[in-house]
């Protein structure tokens, strides 16, 4: 197996290796760029790299792959958790503002209102108490309700 990769890793560089380029000037004073070295002229051999730096470093390892699906699988798990959170806090901001709106809506709508005393008593609610209450639910109502 690893004669196999030794061998593709070898024939892979041949044609880096055999890429040549040679540079002069014609008779006419123009600068010519070939692949032949030009007879009874004084030319210049140039180094070229036909395949980018990135293209000719090794190929990543198997371990290096499976690390690197493993950072992305995490990332993605992160990212899916975040989501998940966002979208819950969002129900409840949610669930919280409908709440303060039933609790307003019942001091907006008027009528007698009752409250339990600490002993467990009903008694009606003076008008003061009722429009406190419902001044205090409008406070509530707005802070939940709020647009962040």
């Amino acid at each position: 197996m690893n004669r196999i990769v030794l061998l593709f890793a070898a024939l892979a560089l041949v044609p880096v290796a055999s890429a040549q380029l040679y540079k002069y000037v014609d008779k006419d004073g123009k600068v010519v760029y070939s692949d032949q070295p030009p007879a009874n002229v004084d030319s210049k051999q140039l180094r070229i790299h036909s395949a980018p730096a990135e293209a000719a470093a090794a190929p990543k390892s198997a371990l290096a792959k499976d690390k690197d699906l493993d950072k992305s699988r995490k990332a993605e798990d992160e990212k899916a958790k975040k989501n998940e959170q966002a979208a819950k806090s969002a129900a409840d901001n949610e669930q919280r503002c409908a709440t303060a709106r039933e609790l307003y809506a019942q001091f907006d709508a008027g009528g007698r209102l009752t409250k339990r005393t600490a002993s467990g008593e009903r008694v009606f609610m003076e008008d003061a108490e009722i429009a406190a209450e419902k001044e205090k639910a409008r406070a509530q109502m707005e802070q939940a309700c709020k647009k962040t």
